[in-house]
């Protein structure tokens, strides 16, 4: 695939990403759910991802210079490894935080 098919996919799924986030945003605040509003974050995250992919794509194709003499080609896997990072630590810290709070807070069930 080449650079611009590539950009062209992570621009669909940035908005993909921010037509299903809104959706689920919209179902949790109809539903009450938390696990609906932690899947839109989710969304919103993948969302963002797609822009430091950009970005990423975008410093890699600088030309090199006295600070960077090999050029910028690797830019593209830092920023992949950032994303990764992202997805991970943010998720899971969101999914810790909803799970002490339902621990020290529980509620009964009112609408299935």
């Amino acid at each position: 695939m080449s650079a611009k098919g590539s950009k062209i996919a992570i621009y669909g799924a940035i908005a993909a990403n921010m037509a299903i986030a809104i959706s689920k945003f919209i179902a949790a605040s109809i539903t009450g759910s938390s696990a609906m509003l932690s899947e839109g974050i989710h969304s919103v995250v993948d969302s963002s991802n797609g822009m430091l992919l950009l970005y990423g794509i975008k410093k890699s194709k600088q030309p090199a210079d006295k600070k960077h003499p090999f050029g910028y080609g690797k830019e593209i896997y830092f920023w992949s490894f950032l994303v990764a990072l992202m997805l991970f630590t943010l998720g899971g810290v969101f999914s810790i935080y909803e799970g002490w709070h339902k621990l020290q807070q529980p509620e009964a069930l009112t609408s299935p």
